[in-house]
């Protein structure tokens, strides 16, 4: 059986603790995973001034130019895991027999994770917002006529990991170029990505003393959040909402991303259908970039409605089918408790499941022994319904209709709006909002990324300081 090892420094260690990962319909072990206890990564964090130095005696130009090397390695090589390697067809099975998440789908998010690592320079100047990357080399330098200073806030970047989708993993690569060292606790079900990343990495010439994987427990993962300098914490909002008033943990928790079709553009609502479609459905809606809802002046039950039939029609397939388009549940009782949350929650005046009368039974699908959700769009009448605002992991989006200059008082915090509008005036409005992270103004699918745009958070603001700095060399 294969065994996915804890990384220290780089460097594979197995544990007397070990934890099976299972294939989502066979129920067979598919790996056992080394897991690491709560003293073993406080041991290992006192490191963490050594391992950074490692990176340090680099150039961010020769960071940049190993992302490229571990693109192509990612993508198209045999690499270790532990005592056997690993070709790229086995990590999509891999992944796709732990997390559900079709094969395709796997395909497209490793495509991503390549894209990140072969553009990071672009990524980079995106997230520095230009600055000559070989300031972060000596710490100041003069650009454009004045001078500019960056302090590091950390020897280590923690990263608490989810399992629903390997692509948001592109998220922490950034931090090798930024010479921070990782210390990665994967998510239960998907050890894989991290894993195959970081030995691209080590592959492409970078110090193994960058990489820390820990696989581990609540304890475990507490202990990184609390000990590294930095970190990166994904979950639902239960997970989260312990950390969210910690400086030094960055948030990436549910995205409750919208669609807003505005008063000028509302008659012309079916031009957009497909870009709603896409923006819930894509990646089986499990990004929290997906739209979970559609917000309207007017003209909303008949989006919902369309929006509906057409969502209906994405049904369940074979993990392996090149046309499957939403994943499987790993737990049958998560999607069975899911489904039974928002039937209680119809029962509250205000909202209709308007898929439920297009599909033929219920919305939790049994096929090729795995456990379905089928979309399912919700039509809120009432914009303080509890399910006008909320978000799951599978297609599934509410339509909501208020006057336009009510929308951005009632849609709260979301990651991404889409704004299909030519009005100035509304679009100002938008720009002001504290509760939209990224922004979108016109046909712009929620899950359409700019890579050299931050993502929840700027991973080099998090990371770097500017510090005030005055240069006179003069006799």
């Amino acid at each position: 059986m294969i065994h996915i090892p804890i990384l220290r420094a780089g460097l594979a260690y197995k544990s007397l603790n070990l934890a099976r990962v299972s294939h989502i319909q066979t129920g067979e072990p598919l790996a056992v995973v080394s897991q690491a206890n709560r003293g073993l990564i406080a041991k290992d964090l006192m490191e963490a001034k050594e391992n950074k130095r490692a990176l340090e005696d680099l150039s961010v130009s020769e960071l940049l130019a190993i992302c490229k090397k571990a693109a192509n390695l990612f993508m198209e090589s045999e690499l270790p895991l532990d005592d056997t390697l690993q070709s790229p067809n086995d990590y999509i099975q891999q992944v796709s027999g732990t997390t559900g998440l079709p094969q395709s789908l796997c395909r497209k998010n490793m495509g991503k994770i390549r894209l990140v690592l072969d553009e990071m320079e672009t990524v980079l100047g995106g997230l520095t917002r230009g600055l000559d990357l070989s300031i972060i080399d000596s710490g100041w330098g003069i650009q454009n006529g004045r001078p500019l200073s960056y302090l590091p806030q950390t020897d280590t970047l923690g990263a608490v990991l989810p399992s629903n989708s390997p692509g948001v993993h592109s998220l922490w690569v950034p931090a090798i170029p930024l010479k921070t060292p990782l210390v990665l606790k994967p998510g239960s079900e998907e050890p894989w990505t991290p894993f195959r990343i970081a030995q691209a990495f080590i592959e492409a010439g970078c110090p193994s003393e960058a990489f820390g994987f820990y696989p581990t427990d609540y304890s475990g993962a507490a202990e990184i959040l609390l000990q590294s300098g930095k970190s990166l914490l994904f979950g639902g909002g239960s997970t989260v909402a312990p950390w969210q008033e910690n400086p030094n943990v960055q948030i990436h928790g549910p995205g409750r991303s919208k669609i807003i079709i505005a008063d000028d553009r509302g008659s012309r609502w079916e031009e957009h259908l497909d870009l709603m479609v896409s923006s819930v459905a894509e990646n089986g809606g499990r990004s929290c970039i997906n739209a979970s809802g559609v917000w309207v002046p007017s003209y909303g039950r008949e989006i919902a409605e369309a929006l509906a039939r057409r969502l209906v029609d994405i049904t369940p397939k074979p993990l392996d089918d090149p046309g499957a388009q939403i994943a499987a549940f790993t737990n049958p009782k998560v999607a069975e408790g899911i489904s039974n949350l928002i039937d209680n929650q119809l029962k509250v005046p205000g909202a209709t499941d308007l898929t439920a009368k297009y599909r033929n039974g219920g919305r939790v699908i049994e096929e090729t022994s795995c456990t379905f959700l089928s979309p399912t769009v919700i039509w809120c009448e009432d914009p303080e319904h509890p399910l006008a605002n909320t978000e799951f992991l599978f297609p599934f989006v509410s339509v909501v209709e208020v006057p336009q200059d009510e929308i951005l008082d009632r849609i709260g915090p979301s990651l991404v709006v889409t704004a299909i509008t030519d009005d100035d005036a509304f679009i100002v409005d938008l720009h002001r909002s504290p509760d939209v992270e990224r922004l979108n103004i016109g046909p712009i699918s929620t899950n359409q990324i700019s890579w050299d745009q931050p993502h929840e958070g700027n991973l080099f603001d998090f990371l770097y300081q500017q510090r005030a700095l005055q240069v006179n060399r003069g006799q």
